[in-house]
């Protein structure tokens, strides 16, 4: 890759990034090699400023608490200004964004969050304006709950980046975030927190050892994402790497993951705010990210009451997720919790213990996840509570070293599945598979080797679709209107 005519980089990767551009002027990218050239023209953004955190008072010895010249710094910082941390470590305790400005991690600079969770303010869910009018400011797990604020908080901004090549560090591992938070009184902090922001950008940046979710935007619109590594220890609990929560237009590009949950989680809210503002999902693209570890690669849900539409992942590869599609949901989450237009191509999997999952009947974090409501296998009046399910498409997928099932489908019997399509698809069991659980549901039964399951679909389309090594049946498909299996 060349940067105005001089080499930058000679690899092999799809996905690399430029730092330490000069503000306001023209560049020139070419791409050359394997009989490719190609040239890519652009023009960075104009800045009015780039100023140093330390002249603002920050020492950055990882042990002085630098929390007031950070923030200082920041609400001091001119509009479009950018804000650059030298090499060091900045120890903080919850800092608030604004408006217009940009964060710069240096190589080897890092933000690292306070460890005593005491001195974490506490945030109000919602409240109740002088005239009536209801406000959001916290929320977790799809309701709008006090919660600890997170080590970076935005709220109703807009115009944000963090970007470089240092680090965003939690330190939860150093406190009791990931020990004791059943007890405590109020939601664990995210590493950041996005709520009604507009335009934010993380670049390049490394985030990492989050209480809780690491990157979390909530209501938000226009969300990019791009060359960010994410990580926490695999027995770090509820670690997701991104959750976008109720947001349009989220671009997740070019990432790596390897977390103590789901890789990517998209969300939408629980059925009280599902029904009462409506805000769904929509236009996220996922494409050329490395799932290396967690629960699901990409998960649609549990918390989906506004739904979610026009989703693309592709050119993704996941290495040791439990799941790797993986889409939950149950009755109670309500009817507009209506999933549609989901695409899901050109993607490779390595020891993924079941490739592709849709999930009706998951039955975690609620007080009735476990009534009669949720399990019962009858045919239950649809009503305000029924979620919907639409179109689905798994296309050139090559899945080796999977154990526990290819694919398992459930839906519910009173409202099932409109369609699924697979077509190209590959998967290979490992030889020494060992048995497990594909879905989390009530009364689950563990499985090893199994081939295609699929219920409650109203039609289902298989094409050029090939397993090897399974036990027992290579299609199991129930209660559905069309089958359509040519090449299995």
């Amino acid at each position: 890759m060349l940067l105005n005519g001089q080499e930058q980089y000679n690899c092999d990767t799809n996905v690399f990034s430029l730092f330490s551009l000069t503000p306001d002027t023209d560049y020139t990218v070419s791409l050359v090699g394997r009989e490719l050239c190609e040239e890519l023209s652009f023009r960075t953004a104009r800045e009015s400023c780039a100023l140093n955190v330390r002249d603002f008072g920050a020492i950055g010895d990882g042990e002085h608490d630098d929390t007031q010249a950070v923030q200082t710094a920041i609400f001091y910082l001119p509009k479009h200004a950018r804000l650059v941390f030298p090499e060091g470590r900045y120890l903080c305790r919850p800092l608030t964004l604004k408006s217009h400005i940009t964060l710069e991690l240096n190589k080897n600079a890092t933000l690292l969050g306070w460890a005593n969770r005491e001195d974490y303010p506490i945030v109000p869910g919602e409240v109740t304006g002088l005239g009536g009018e209801e406000v959001y400011f916290g929320g977790f797990e799809g309701k709008p709950v006090t919660m600890y604020q997170s080590l970076i908080t935005a709220q109703y901004a807009e115009d944000i980046c963090i970007v470089g090549e240092g680090t965003v560090d939690g330190n939860a591992q150093n406190t009791d975030f990931w020990t004791a938070y059943r007890e405590f009184p109020t939601s664990r902090p995210r590493l950041m927190f996005f709520n009604r922001c507009e335009n934010v950008t993380l670049h390049g940046v490394h985030a990492c050892n989050s209480p809780s979710w690491q990157l979390h935007p909530h209501y938000s619109k226009n969300i990019g994402i791009y060359d960010v590594k994410i990580s926490a220890p695999k027995v770090s609990p509820n670690t997701d790497a991104i959750d976008p929560e109720s947001c349009d237009g989220v671009n997740i590009i070019g990432c790596r993951f390897s977390v103590g949950d789901d890789c990517i989680a998209i969300k939408s809210s629980k059925i009280e705010l599902g029904m009462k503002l409506n805000v769904p999902a929509d236009h996220h693209t996922i494409r050329n990210c490395l799932m290396d570890h967690g629960h699901g690669g990409v998960t649609l849900g549990s918390e989906i009451g506004a739904g979610v539409r026009n989703l693309t992942v592709s050119h993704c590869v996941f290495h040791g997720t439990d799941r790797g599609l993986r889409i939950k949901s149950r009755r109670g989450r309500g009817k507009n919790c209506r999933i549609d237009d989901v695409l899901f191509e050109n993607i490779r999997m390595e020891g993924v213990l079941t490739p592709i999952v849709i999930n009706l009947w998951y039955n975690c974090c609620d007080p009735d996840s476990e009534s009669e409501y949720v399990w019962s296998r009858e045919h239950l009046p649809v009503d305000d509570r029924t979620p919907y399910m639409g179109s689905f498409c798994f296309k050139n997928m090559d899945c080796s070293d999977a154990e526990i099932a290819a694919c398992y489908i459930d839906g519910l019997p009173e409202a099932p599945i409109e369609s699924v399509t697979l077509q190209n698809i590959s998967v290979r069991f490992a030889e020494n598979a060992k048995p497990g659980i594909p879905i989390m549901e009530n009364f689950a039964k563990e499985r090893c080797k199994l081939g295609f399951y699929l219920d409650n679909v109203r039609r289902i389309c298989l094409e050029n679709v090939n397993i090897e090594g399974e036990e027992g049946d290579k299609l199991i498909a129930n209660h559905y209107d069309s089958l359509e299996a040519n090449g299995l």
